[in-house]
Order: C-alpha cells, then structure tokens, then sequence
C-alpha cells in the first residue's frame, strides 16, 4: 500500500524538522537558492497561463508544478520549514537557535534565487531591456503595486489584512508538504501535494517566497514602488503571518490532533522517496525538506 498512516507522517514531519535543522549553511543557502529560483520559474509560468486564457484558475492549476519539482529535489521552502522545525523544537530534537538560523540562511537563499531569476526573466522579456511592450511586464509591475501599495493606503486595516491572507496562504502550502508524506510513490506525493498549493494560489492569497521574485522583479521593471514599501507593507508581515499559519494551523494542529498515534523512538520509515546521505543517515527527498 502506498498509504502512509498519520502516526508515521507526524514522526516523519519531526525527524525532517530535526534533520533541516542541522543543514550546514552552504546547503540552506544553495537549497533555498534554488528553491525561490524555481518557484518564480512557477509563478511566472502561472502568469502567462492567466494572461492568455484570461482565468486565473488555470494559472492556480498550473503553479504547483514548480511545488512539485521543489519537494522531489529535496530543496528548500522556508515556508514549509515554518511547520516542522518548530515541532523538532518541541520534542527537543533540534534548538531554537538552530531552527532560527535555518529560517534566516534559507531566506537569504530564496532572495538570492528569486532577484538572479527576476533580473534574467526581465531581460528575456523586454528583449535585453529595449522593449516593454510584453503582456507580462505590465502585469507584474501591476502585482508589485497591488501587492504593496493597495494595503498601505490601508493603513493599519492592509496590515491585518496582509497578514491573514499569509496565515491562509501557509494554512495550505504546508499541508501540501504533510500530504506529500502520505504516500510512499511519486505520483501518490504530487496529487496530494498538488490540491492545497491550487487553493492558496487561486484565491489570491500571500506567500513570502513568491512575493520574493514578484514585487522586486515589478520594481525593476518601473512599478513605484520603495524598498520601505515591500519590507514594511508586505515581506514582512507576510513572513509573520506564514509562520503563524505553519505553525499553529498545520504544526502544532496536527501534532495535537496525532500525538497519541506518534510512533516514538521509531524512524520515519525509508521509501523510495528517501535516499542515504554518504554518513548513512535517511534523509527523505519528498516534502519533509520544505
């Protein structure tokens, strides 16, 4: 059976929280690089779904694919991490510093990776920078505003909000990582993991990650919109507000609602979505690393 008993899926979100927080630096650097590069390849792959058809649930069908390539390489997501390493934190399997540093070094990666993709994506479509004239310049200049500018003439209300949207947001994207330990086969991870990632994208909600690549690649391409404005009215109530939704909604949610069927002592089981580091630890490849 592919089918993988939430006792086992609760051990398993532990021991990965545990092992993400040992990562040396260069692999949260190198792992979260990679990790944001490859979610803008997503998110701008998304876009063009919606500017040619028209419906943004096609675009919402269409992004989790880069999801999927994410969670099978066993790269980095500092989002999902939000609901494991602080469960690793709790049955003293890994240290607040640790869990601390892996957060930090992993988003600089995913800044790393999202401004190297923006920069080479807008030469690519405003044809080494002679030409604005593509569909999709227009409307990531127009995501990078809506993304900042709309809550800050908020004021104190487009904090609140922001914020929600982002618990929303990592309410599901992390359940997309648990949902990839329920099955112990490929397919059986990518349509688990597939259906939470369209739910958050189709509704507009704010992941930090994709908002990583979308309002500085908006930035570079004209929208007015400051430093202050990204960091203060989104980047950062957006990484509160996806830690807030992993942890509480998923992490600790979960572990209350399985602790009784917890299989201590006992490793998460190795399927073939699992590989050995040369030392022989297990370390799974299949969702636990977001």
């Amino acid at each position: 059976m592919d089918y993988v008993k939430p006792g086992e899926v609760l051990g398993s979100m532990i021991e990965t929280g545990k092992n993400k927080a040992n990562l040396s630096i260069l692999q949260l650097l190198v792992k979260g690089f990679l990790g944001g590069a490859i979610l803008a390849f997503a998110t701008t792959l998304a876009f063009t779904a919606t500017q040619q058809t028209s419906l943004g649930i096609v675009g919402a069908v269409i992004f989790p694919v880069g999801f999927v390539m994410i969670v099978l390489l066993g790269l980095e997501l500092v989002t999902g991490g939000f609901a494991l390493i602080p469960l690793a934190v709790m049955e003293r399997q890994a240290s607040p510093g640790r869990m601390l540093s892996s957060f930090g070094w992993v988003i600089l990666g995913h800044l790393i990776g999202c401004a190297v993709y923006a920069v080479l994506y807008g030469l690519t479509i405003t044809k080494m920078g002679t030409d604005l004239s593509h569909p999709l310049v227009q409307m990531l200049i127009q995501t990078s505003e809506a993304k900042t500018l709309a809550y800050k003439q908020m004021g104190g209300s487009g904090l609140a909000l922001v914020t929600i949207k982002a618990i929303l947001c990592n309410w599901m994207v992390t359940l997309g990582v648990v949902m990839a330990m329920t099955s112990k086969s490929t397919a059986g991870k990518i349509a688990a993991m597939w259906l939470p990632i369209l739910i958050f994208f189709a509704q507009g909600f704010e992941h930090a990650v994709v908002n990583m690549f979308v309002i500085p690649a908006g930035m570079m391409l004209g929208a007015d919109v400051s430093m202050a404005d990204w960091w203060l009215w989104n980047q950062i109530p957006v990484l509160i507000g996806n830690f807030l939704g992993g942890v509480v909604f998923t992490g600790l949610m979960l572990y209350v609602a399985q602790k009784g069927s917890l299989r201590r002592g006992a490793k998460a089981p190795v399927t073939g979505a699992e590989m050995a580091e040369p030392d022989g630890r297990a370390l799974s490849v299949a969702g636990e690393r977001l």
